[in-house]
């Protein structure tokens, strides 16, 4: 299975982006859940939004209102569009997901947001 994560870029606070990840390969529809972390310089790499096979989402706190994690099954393809970014959103976004429950990682995608 292989990720192609794009989206990322330099945007002004309270500006918005879209991020979209294609999974590709040994797939066969059995795609369990997708999602995306983040991971700021010195800090620790976490969640910030996941979608189930079935449409259920979960959001970390700090983004609740503000992002939004989407899927298009046909595309095999999960996006994160984001609004109000603020400073301390700035990071390396990476997709993940679960093929038959094995986990696979995107190649991550910077996001930066100047005040």
């Amino acid at each position: 299975v292989q990720l192609q994560a794009s989206g990322g870029g330099v945007v002004e606070a309270g500006g918005s982006l879209r991020l979209s990840c294609a999974a590709s390969g040994d797939i066969h529809g059995s795609i369990n859940l997708m999602g995306w972390h983040r991971e700021a310089p010195g800090k620790q790499r976490e969640l910030v939004a996941v979608i189930t096979n079935g449409g259920s989402t979960n959001y970390a706190d700090s983004v609740k209102g503000r992002f939004a994690i989407s899927k298009d099954n046909n595309k095999n393809t999960v996006y994160l569009h984001m609004s109000g970014l603020k400073p301390e959103d700035t990071a390396v976004y990476y997709c993940r997901v679960l093929v038959n429950l094995a986990g696979y990682w995107g190649q991550g995608t910077q996001v930066t947001v100047s005040s």
